[in-house]
């Protein structure tokens, strides 16, 4: 059974495999889409949305999940299939009501949220407006928070609200971070722009090697000393895709277009680390050496972070 919401700014997949696992649900958020000038507007917009008692939020990120136009985030909206203007329902709404259903048939089901890019940050935010409106019984049945080249979503005083939440429920946060990627790194974590990160990073390099840290390494991507690196592996990128599909297989075998970003790579490095190949490959390929807590390897398993 799958569920398939689209909207103009907006995209979420949402999967329940019954003959796999009927009782895990997944909730994907999809990424910017390069021709998609309502999503680079969401990613572009670093104004603030502040939420009383939750903190400084990422605007355009917000006006992508659904943030009402001089209402803010009330409770409840008038829920229709669709609106007056034969628009889908904004993103959480819709959502939030079709895992509420999905739940009641099934007490066991437990949901998982994720999303790449743009898509991360949905995913993080998600749960944090189900938290604002105090939707316990669906924190409760949420099972992790998995996302792919996230940028940062929030100020401080949100990380510290998130954390809190996240314990209270306990609720899993993981950011997988690609080698250079710059998207995790923006927007700044600085004194002007004020974004953080929070979460476990698990950080895969170019040889597709993992690593468990806070921050992703060089955590603004503004390391001067670092971008003859960041060139030099920029150009082991370009040539491993040609070795991959020769060692491992056709299917790790990339496009024309994927190899052109490679290509721009040369020049400017981390663009090309942001696409969602070097994701996949990386949950194929990478090595998980390393102990999780016990009580989460069974969770990991099914998002494919840790190999069965």
């Amino acid at each position: 059974m799958y569920y398939y919401q689209q909207k103009a700014t907006t995209q979420a997949f949402v999967l329940q495999d019954k003959n796999v696992d009927p009782e895990l649900i997944v909730v994907a958020f999809r990424g910017t889409e390069f021709f998609s000038s309502d999503d680079w507007i969401s990613d572009f917009n670093l104004s603030w949305y502040e939420i009383p008692g939750m903190g400084k939020v990422h605007a355009g990120f917000m006006e992508a999940l659904g943030l009402q136009k001089s209402l803010g985030w009330p409770k409840d909206i008038v829920q229709t299939e669709t609106n007056n203007n034969n628009q889908p329902s904004p993103a959480y709404y819709f959502l939030r009501k079709l895992l509420k259903q999905l739940l009641e048939k099934n007490e066991k089901a437990r949901f998982v949220v994720t999303g790449h890019s743009l898509g991360g940050a949905l995913a993080i935010l998600f749960p944090a407006i189900l938290a604002f409106h105090e939707e316990s019984g669906l924190l409760k049945r949420l099972a992790g928070v998995y996302t792919f080249g996230q940028p940062r979503v929030g100020d401080e005083n949100f990380v510290e609200y998130m954390k809190g939440q996240l314990a209270k429920h306990e609720v899993p946060y993981h950011r997988v971070v690609y080698s250079s990627d710059m998207v995790p790194r923006l927007p700044y974590d600085n004194s002007t722009f004020m974004f953080k990160h929070f979460g476990i990073c698990i950080y895969y390099n170019s040889l597709y090697k993992e690593k468990i840290l806070g921050e992703e390494p060089d955590k603004n991507g503004l390391a001067l000393l670092l971008f003859i690196p960041k060139m030099l592996n920029a150009g082991w990128e370009l040539i491993r895709s040609f070795i991959l599909p020769c060692v491992n297989g056709r299917k790790y075998m990339e496009g024309g277009l994927l190899l052109f970003m490679r290509v721009v790579g040369l020049l400017l490095p981390g663009v090309p680390a942001h696409c969602p190949q070097d994701y996949v490959n990386a949950t194929r390929l990478g090595s998980s050496n390393h102990s999780y807590p016990t009580e989460d390897v069974a969770k990991y398993q099914k998002i494919g972070i840790v190999p069965a």
